[in-house]
């Protein structure tokens, strides 16, 4: 299938590529079905939700674990079953970024990631019952640290 995307022009997908958000994103409960697409040169570290209903609408994602490789998202056990997992660890988790000029000031959502199911392609933005994480994290503060 053909999809005109936000960042990446015109691709090709195939079905089995799709995530599945059976509650849509929060503030975007309509959007039910996303391609997840690596940038360029990221080494998969940079990526966009795309969604397929609306094509102008995507959003730029990161591996928390890039970031911190100390984070670390529990969820509460309906969150577990909802996604048909039993552990945390059966899950992937990306954040979202809100990218802003310069890029030093942009911001990471660690306290409200998306959790997929890797088997299944289901997937849900969940709210952490944490303080830990921030739902804007400076991205600055992840970047190399003088001393």
């Amino acid at each position: 299938m053909k999809l005109q995307t936000k960042y990446f022009g015109q691709i090709d997908y195939e079905r089995e590529e799709l995530l599945t958000f059976p509650l849509g994103l929060f503030g975007f409960e309509e959007e039910k079905e996303f391609l997840l697409l690596p940038f360029e040169g990221s080494a998969g570290t940079l990526l966009c939700f795309q969604s397929v209903r609306t094509p102008a609408l995507a959003f730029v994602a990161m591996d928390p674990f890039a970031l911190h490789p100390d984070y670390s998202p529990e969820l509460q056990p309906q969150e577990l079953d909802f996604l048909k997992v039993r552990e945390n660890q059966d899950l992937g988790f990306y954040v979202l970024c809100v990218v802003k000029k310069p890029v030093s000031d942009s911001t990471v959502n660690l306290k409200c990631p998306i959790a997929i199911n890797p088997e299944t392609r289901v997937a849900r933005q969940v709210i952490l019952e944490t303080d830990r994480y921030e739902m804007r994290h400076p991205l600055a503060e992840f970047g190399p640290k003088e001393g």
